[in-house]
């Protein structure tokens, strides 16, 4: 069976497959390690501007590990998920640093780097090198799942040990980069999360799900938790000049590692935040001018967002330090911002483009 399901695969991809995707071009372990990294929980579509930039910017894994954190975060700004920016810059001083700057040949040695698990290590030995190895990425899970009509969310550790043994008996010995390639392609292309093209699909002789008329239903959805609901004061402090008061980040946590605009303590009410910026930024501000409040949604939560302007009246201290700048908009938009802030700075009195 399982050589009959590669050979299907892969005559669908010579006829319908992506070969022309970026990291394709001038194909070696660097481009296709970041490419992995970006596709994480985002559309190719999405990712192919912010590749071509970032490739541009960092050409080669030397490139990566030399820049300044806030220059990788910048060229991440807008594909979410920080974490993987912060992993990606320690991943590549790693390599630099402990493999000459070479990325390793080797399953658990690619493991052993920041941001790299065991599907992506897989897909970097296959993509790369042409390496036997098995991918298991979100779009070959539910391939399998639907194949195999595997029952249960892929989180949890056995059905996901299930769909590992699955991906380990179909990945051939040959032409293992097509391989790859194409069961992602037929994932993102065909069986697709709903309304998957059976009808064109070349499994669907002996796909269970198709056969029983049950594709949607594979695999079933994690249970959806009602997401909880946060609120927070989002300040443009401007200067005289113009210029905002920009705050970097802690390292770890919610845009970890970004520059944001100050916030404050949804319990302060609004004729309050004039004492509260004395009392927290050493600031004395005008009354605050309210813009549209705007939601924005992250994975776990609801951040319903508040944001106001205050005109700068004078400092009780100096404020100015290593994480706590004035930028002018302009240049705070060359920094690595959260997407909302972006926006915001961008548009600051069109709150529609939110």
């Amino acid at each position: 069976m399982s050589q009959s399901f590669a050979h299907r695969l892969l005559c669908w991809y010579d006829q319908h497959g992506r070969k022309a995707l970026p990291w394709h071009e001038d194909r070696n372990a660097y481009r296709v390690w970041i490419s992995e990294i970006m596709l994480q929980q985002t559309q190719v579509a999405t990712v192919i501007p912010y590749y071509e930039a970032f490739m541009a910017r960092f050409p080669n894994v030397e490139a990566l590990a030399q820049a300044d954190t806030d220059e990788v975060l910048q060229h991440w700004s807008g594909l979410g998920y920080y974490a993987r920016a912060r992993n990606l810059h320690k991943a590549a001083q790693q390599v630099v640093a402990e493999h000459s700057g070479q990325f390793p040949q080797d399953q658990a040695k690619l493991e052993a780097l920041p941001g790299i698990g065991r599907s992506t290590a897989a897909a970097i030995l296959a993509q790369a090198w042409n390496i036997r190895a098995s991918i298991l990425d979100g779009n070959v899970k539910r391939v399998l799942a639907r194949y195999h009509t595997v029952a249960g969310w892929p989180g949890q550790t056995a059905v996901l040990n299930q769909l590992w043994a699955y991906a380990e008996q179909h990945t051939p010995s040959e032409r293992v980069r097509d391989y790859t390639q194409a069961i992602m392609d037929l994932g993102a292309m065909v069986c697709t999360r709903s309304r998957p093209d059976c009808e064109h699909c070349p499994l669907h002789g002996d796909c269970q799900a198709f056969r029983h008329n049950t594709a949607t239903l594979y695999p079933a959805p994690k249970h959806r938790k009602t997401l909880p609901e946060k609120q927070t004061w989002m300040l443009l402090i401007e200067d005289a000049n113009g210029h905002l008061l920009m705050e970097r980040r802690p390292p770890s946590g919610i845009w970890g590692g970004l520059w944001s605009l100050p916030e404050l303590d949804p319990a302060y009410g609004a004729d309050e935040l004039e004492e509260a910026c004395q009392r927290h930024f050493g600031l004395r501000c005008d009354a605050p001018e309210h813009l549209p409040g705007f939601r924005h949604t992250f994975s776990h939560y609801h951040l319903d967002i508040q944001p106001v302007r205050l005109s700068l009246t004078g400092y009780t201290h100096v404020q100015e330090h290593q994480e706590r700048v004035w930028h002018h908009p302009t240049t705070a938009l060359t920094l690595g911002l959260p997407a909302p802030v972006r926006k915001l700075l961008s548009a600051p009195l069109q709150p529609e483009l939110l």
